[in-house]
């Protein structure tokens, strides 16, 4: 069997809400396109371009602002770096101009409105997430690619495998949960030991911890931002901001001025249960307000499920003495490769499996993570990744409006409390007496993913989307 090679910082992506298969996959497949279009010497041939929208990306696009990534894509535009504010003066300038600055250097005519089509009733048979961009050259040729967004930012072009232009070869090859632990048992290693081991295989451990500590700084710049961030959310559902509000319930009379002395007045304020299940649920409805607002957010493993990650490590940080690089670095690596096995044996797409593949793989992901970092065997790490997902079995994604605001920010509160319980009761049980295992859950995730209807998978097509009688003023 061949193994898919995935490093951390493909499971963890900097990039920009509200979607990471919506939003951020779109983006790169324009990004890719224009690439081609470069090595072909075809960029400052083209003449004119349409882009079709297909399945999912097609129903919900709107509202996931796959139409605004596909632009800042074309224009050449990167959701690492791109400064978030200036999303809107951008798309008002193509939307007014109706032109289109394309790989950021050869203008070309095009009107969003004529030349991004919503294909609301047809879908590729290989993804839902799926979109096509033609184009039509000076010299009367035409090219045409379709690209796949497969969930958690990666985007696979047709034809092309996922995992296919890795050539990377691992020193510990790991696609199932067994195949982790098999090589933490020869080894002796740890989870995150064994998942540092295989990061070298693409950098130096010293570049690796470096990243890792940039994508703690992305996230807990976003925890405090959306801390302190008030209002509503765009898109039309007048959808009220909660987290500022309770940040400064909680906080109280307690004075500060930066993330550390904002920390250090959370710490103060006790260990009660109700005080720190409060704060778990601030720190993710933070991410995710800011997910909602086009804010700069970190894909773990989609943008969809980016808070629960971030609130199960603040909470280790602010609760449990993990406030240390090394503690920091070495949850989120045991995290990123519990969510890689997730996306080699099932999906981390809500468009393909509802959204337990996106929650509960969050969830297990910081269950895994949290419980190691507590001291936990890895067999108690794995059994708490299985416990997360076995209790998000069957979610639906039923985003109403097709926005990624109800029920998705609530579910990031549930998703992060959830992995905080299955960490405690894998902690206080012993593996040898389970009876499910994690690569028994995956697959059985996977089965459940096929079964469910389309209208449960990122459509808006059902559940919550169709019963809630919530009228938008404006999309």
């Amino acid at each position: 069997m061949s193994h898919e090679a995935i490093s951390v910082f493909d499971m963890f992506k900097i990039g920009v809400g509200p979607s990471s298969s919506h939003t951020l996959g779109p983006w790169r497949a324009a990004q890719r396109f224009t690439a081609v279009l470069r090595e072909k010497n075809l960029l400052d041939e083209v003449n004119q371009l349409e882009v079709l929208l297909y399945g999912s990306l097609a129903k919900t696009g709107i509202g996931h602002g796959t139409d605004i990534a596909v632009q800042l894509g074309l224009c050449g535009e990167d959701p690492v770096t791109f400064e978030v504010t200036h999303i809107n003066a951008k798309m008002s300038d193509i939307r007014l101009m109706k032109k289109l600055l394309l790989g950021g250097t050869h203008e070309i005519d095009f009107d969003p409105v004529e030349d991004i089509e919503f294909l609301y009733g047809e879908s590729l048979p290989f993804h839902p997430n799926a979109l096509t961009f033609l184009v039509n050259l000076k010299n009367g040729d035409s090219l045409a690619e379709t690209y796949y967004s497969i969930g958690g930012g990666f985007v696979v072009k047709d034809n092309e495998e996922a995992g296919s232009t890795n050539s990377v070869i691992l020193p510990f090859p790991i696609n199932t949960a067994d195949e982790l632990l098999h090589w933490c048992m020869k080894t002796g290693l740890s989870i995150h030991e064994v998942v540092l081991e295989n990061e070298h295989a693409w950098r130096s451990e010293a570049e690796t911890r470096a990243g890792m500590l940039n994508i703690w700084r992305v996230m807990s710049e976003c925890i405090y931002r959306g801390c302190h961030t008030s209002g509503q959310l765009p898109g039309g559902l007048s959808v009220k901001r909660r987290a500022a509000e309770l940040n400064k319930k909680l906080i109280g009379e307690k004075k500060y001025t930066d993330y550390n002395s904002w920390l250090a007045a959370i710490q103060h304020g006790g260990h009660q249960f109700k005080y720190i299940l409060d704060w778990v649920s601030c720190f993710a409805l933070a991410v995710n307000e800011e997910n909602a607002s086009f804010g700069r957010v970190v894909t773990a493993p989609t943008n969809g499920a980016a808070g629960v990650i971030p609130a199960v490590l603040q909470y280790y940080i602010a609760f449990c003495d993990g406030n240390t690089e090394d503690k920091i670095v070495h949850f989120l690596l045991t995290a990123a490769e519990v969510g890689s096995i997730f996306k080699k044996g099932a999906t981390i797409s809500a468009a393909m499996g509802g959204c337990q593949a996106e929650i509960g793989v969050s969830s297990a992901m910081a269950a895994a993570a949290l419980t190691e970092s507590m001291g936990g065997t890895q067999r108690q790490a794995l059994m708490a990744a299985e416990i997360a997902m076995e209790h998000h079995l069957g979610m639906t994604c039923d985003p109403i409006g097709g926005l990624v605001q109800i029920p998705c920010i609530e579910r990031n509160t549930m998703g992060a409390i959830k992995a905080i319980t299955a960490s405690q009761l894998a902690l206080q049980s012993t593996p040898d007496y389970a009876k499910v295992s994690l690569d028994e859950v995956i697959k059985t995730m996977w089965e459940t993913a096929l079964d469910m209807n389309s209208k449960y998978k990122e459509t808006a097509d059902g559940g919550l989307a169709v019963h809630v009688p919530l009228g938008l003023s404006e999309c």
